[in-house]
């Protein structure tokens, strides 16, 4: 089992920033792609970032590319999303999610954190 507790969020006007953390514990060996996902009433989850925990390869929905960036820190078990120039359209819970195997910019991923709110006032 792999433990995600995501962090960071809060209440921010738009244009401000924020930096997202997941920190990933118990069998995080098992683990080589994360991801971050999104989630309002009105929306079905949608995929916002993915990174390769080998390669660092980064992957991004066309609506936060060039706002948002996902990275890594190996040695902290630990996932980041900055998020840059806020956009009220960008108010929903965040969720981080781990996998075996590639990135993947759908729902398939084995493990999920219980979520991290994100409000973005106009």
């Amino acid at each position: 089992q792999v433990q995600l507790v995501e962090s960071g969020g809060g209440l921010v006007q738009a244009g401000d920033s924020l930096r997202l953390s997941c920190a990933a514990s118990g069998r995080t060996f098992s683990s080589s792609a994360m991801g971050w996902f999104r989630q309002t009433p009105r929306k079905e989850r949608e995929f916002v970032a993915a990174i390769s925990l080998f390669s660092g390869s980064t992957y991004y929905a066309d609506s936060v590319k060039g706002r948002l960036t996902i990275s890594r820190d190996n040695a902290k078990n630990t996932v980041y999303l900055q998020m840059n120039t806020l956009k009220p359209e960008d108010t929903a819970i965040y969720y981080c999610a781990a996998r075996s195997g590639t990135p993947v910019t759908t729902n398939e991923y084995d493990y999920w954190g219980q979520g991290t709110q994100v409000t973005v006032s106009s």
